[in-house]
């Protein structure tokens, strides 16, 4: 999968915003080139939330596991939650740092190498080997930000 297919297949989901920093909208410069997904039916970004997934495209200070310095490699990141976080790796959020899991591993679900305890699965590179899953997770991750956003209206 690409970039523009995981946007493109979120974009068919129901109040999607996807943003996209860039020179000159006021972001940090790190932010540049990596997209955020947020459920956001009024196409305003959501106060006190966080997206429910992210494509980043570079290392972050702290987050080199990834190897995203290869060219061309970017990790998709999900906001699965618990229970879909225990079906794909085999245990609870709160046990994420003591996986065994490859960060670096591509077209592989594992939890996320920083946010894995908060529910957060990651795929490096996602290929034909996760793609099902992967547009399974973030229909996951989508209903349960709608899910979210519904309650506080």
């Amino acid at each position: 999968m690409t970039i523009d297919e995981i946007i493109g297949y979120l974009t068919t989901l129901d109040g999607v915003l996807t943003l996209r920093p860039g020179p000159g909208d006021g972001s940090p410069e790190i932010a540049w080139g990596d997209t955020f997904f947020y459920y956001a039916p009024d196409g305003e970004v959501p106060a006190r939330t966080q997206p429910f997934a992210t494509i980043v495209t570079k290392n972050y200070p702290g987050d080199e596991q990834s190897q995203l310095d290869r060219p061309g490699s970017f990790r998709l990141n999900i906001s699965a939650g618990p229970e879909a976080f225990r079906e794909w790796t085999g245990h609870t959020p709160r046990d994420a740092n003591s996986a065994e899991d490859d960060p670096s591993a591509r077209d592989t679900v594992i939890a996320h190498p920083v946010y894995g305890t908060a529910g957060w699965l990651a795929v490096v590179d996602p290929g034909q080997r996760t793609s099902a899953a992967v547009r399974e997770l973030l229909g996951t991750a989508h209903g349960r930000a709608r899910s979210r956003t519904e309650k506080i209206w």
